[in-house]
């Protein structure tokens, strides 16, 4: 009497099919969060913890607001001769040229002579589109770049985007908080990188879906269009 054959046909299923599938599973998951482990270093080794003058001039210098002292370094680099005009960025609406103008007294003369406000931008990527029309409008090839240094990286994607033809020069703000302590070691600061890191990749994933012609309406992390964006009754909002 002849033994009971195993089942080895093409159309029988397999056994280890979901140990197969889980380990498959697994192995993604695994590679997903190497590749993100990877990038977060990258990422933060970006991030300057000092502030460094620009390597040189430019036609104009921009700032996007919503940190501290970023508008008062703008206008010390106009005031130095780094641009011959300075555009704020996000200014809020209800702020007017002489609120901002008496936070930086010392370059008030600047202020009246040279500085354009756009309180169009809500969000870095409009801020870029602003920035493209403004530096488009006078003609300017290259901008000197004032933000904070954890939005450093996603702004220059937004802005090199909106602006491939216009050279880009950054100059990284560094806050107090930055200075008093390493960003790892405080869990606010450490909250902050990790939530500008996200950022920054969903404004690469859309900016290279974009560049092989797929079209991302909306960024997950501003306002939609018509939206009620909530602005803080300050100067500006912040990125």
């Amino acid at each position: 009497m002849s033994s009971q054959s195993d089942d080895t046909s093409p159309n029988a299923p397999s056994r280890n099919s979901p140990g197969r599938l889980r380990a498959a599973i697994a192995s993604v998951l695994a590679a997903i969060v190497v590749a993100a482990g990877s990038g977060f270093v990258v990422f933060a080794s970006q991030l300057r913890d000092a502030e460094t003058r620009p390597a040189r001039q430019a036609d104009g210098i921009v700032v996007l607001t919503g940190g501290s002292s970023r508008v008062s370094d703008a206008m010390e680099l106009l005031a130095a001769g780094y641009g011959k005009r300075l555009l704020i960025s996000g200014v809020h609406p209800t702020s007017t040229a002489s609120d901002i103008s008496r936070s930086v007294q010392e370059s008030q003369s600047w202020f009246n002579c040279c500085v354009d406000l756009d309180r169009s931008a809500v969000s870095t990527r409009s801020n870029a589109s602003e920035t493209r029309r403004w530096a488009h409008e006078r003609g300017f090839k290259s901008l000197i770049v004032v933000t904070s240094n954890y939005h450093m990286p996603r702004a220059i994607v937004e802005l090199s985007h909106a602006m491939p033809d216009v050279s880009l020069v950054p100059y990284a703000v560094v806050g107090d908080k930055w200075r008093e302590e390493p960003w790892w070691t405080g869990g606010t600061t450490f909250r902050l990188v990790l939530s500008e890191y996200a950022k920054y990749l969903a404004a690469e994933l859309r900016v290279h879906l974009a560049d092989i012609g797929i079209e991302l309406s909306l960024d997950p992390f501003e306002p939609a269009p018509g939206g009620a964006a909530t602005r803080r009754p300050t100067t500006a909002q912040a990125n």
